[in-house]
């Protein structure tokens, strides 16, 4: 038989503790960050259909899952809310007694060294849908910009550790920056989310935050799928206004732009482990078909290689308890 060289690149895999010493990629429950949904009103613990496991809380029900969060180790939550009532301008979202607001509070009081990230958006709040002030069929960009700073500065005076703007308006870095240091809350960092495409991934999510729009679609301020030079323009503008993170959203069909970004900016980057991409492992969990485990764990070992540092999902609970059994 003729002599062959090769490399035998298996020695490397032969058992378990050698694979453990030169792996390369670490998933740790400090990069994980979990989102609730917080629900005006009392004795609301409703499961979000098309996300088996997540659910809509009212303040009376949100001790018992703060509680297990904190109990599981999981550093950081991000609060969405459900108010009663919605309007034109989405006033609820920073009015001191908003349900955010509220939610905050509560948990700061309950436990002051979790990090509270506040969503700072209005289209939950309001009753077109939209993200910004809207006047006929048009979203207008800079009366928005007013009430998204005023939202930012209330959720800080209620407690919130980090303000993440999803609103993708222009400017709205700034006018967050500019109305958190006018208002003596110059420490407070904000996580935009600076890359966020216009996704057939959020549909669950929008029966989550009862946010869908009545009208139309959010393409004319959420980034086109096709586009990847546009994604450092949109973060570029951000780190100029004042980002203290960068969230890249949706996740697993943008690994591309969770690199790009990563490598042409020094700030923690944050990858959005969206609801569609949730419910997708979810059903097919349910149904037998695949290991939900092993896929959640390697989709976002997939997100943490390819450069988030840290990563927004709702299988936190889960990865938490799956990293402490080792």
């Amino acid at each position: 038989m003729t002599e062959l060289y090769f490399q035998r690149h298996r020695r490397l895999r032969h058992n378990a503790g050698i694979r453990s010493m030169v792996k390369e990629t670490y998933l740790h429950k400090e990069d994980l960050i979990y989102p609730i949904f917080v629900a005006e009103g009392e004795n609301v613990k409703n499961e979000v259909q098309s996300m088996p496991g997540v659910f809509q809380f009212s303040l009376d029900y949100l001790g018992t899952e703060i509680d297990e969060v904190v109990a599981l180790g999981i550093p950081s939550v991000i609060l969405f809310g459900l108010p009663a009532e919605k309007d034109a301008v989405g006033s609820g979202a920073y009015h001191d007694h908003g349900i955010i607001q509220k939610a905050t509070r509560f948990i700061k009081e309950r436990y002051p060294n979790l990090i509270v990230i506040a969503d700072t958006c209005l289209c939950e709040y309001t009753d077109h849908g939209h993200c910004g002030v809207v006047e006929g069929n048009q979203i207008l960009n800079d009366p928005s910009l007013n009430l998204l700073a005023q939202t930012a500065i209330s959720q800080a005076e209620a407690g919130a550790d980090i303000i993440a703007p999803s609103n993708m308006m222009d400017g709205f870095v700034a006018a967050i920056r500019a109305g958190l240091d006018a208002a003596g809350f110059e420490h407070i960092p904000i996580m935009p989310y600076a890359v966020k495409y216009a996704s057939g991934y959020y549909g669950p999510f929008r029966e989550a935050a009862d946010g869908a729009p009545k009208f139309g679609d959010r393409k004319t301020y959420q980034m086109d799928p096709s586009n990847r030079m546009e994604a450092i323009r949109e973060a570029t503008s951000d780190v100029e206004e004042g980002a203290d993170f960068l969230i890249v959203k949706p996740a697993l069909a943008y690994l591309d732009i969770i690199r790009d970004v990563k490598n042409n900016f020094p700030l923690p980057i944050v990858a959005y482990n969206v609801s569609g991409e949730y419910a997708m492992v979810k059903a097919a969990a349910i149904n037998g078909w695949i290991d939900e485990k092993s896929v959640v764990m390697e989709t976002l070992l997939g997100m943490k290689r390819a450069g988030s540092d840290l990563i927004i999902t709702y299988h936190a609970k889960d990865v938490a308890r799956w990293l402490g059994e080792k």
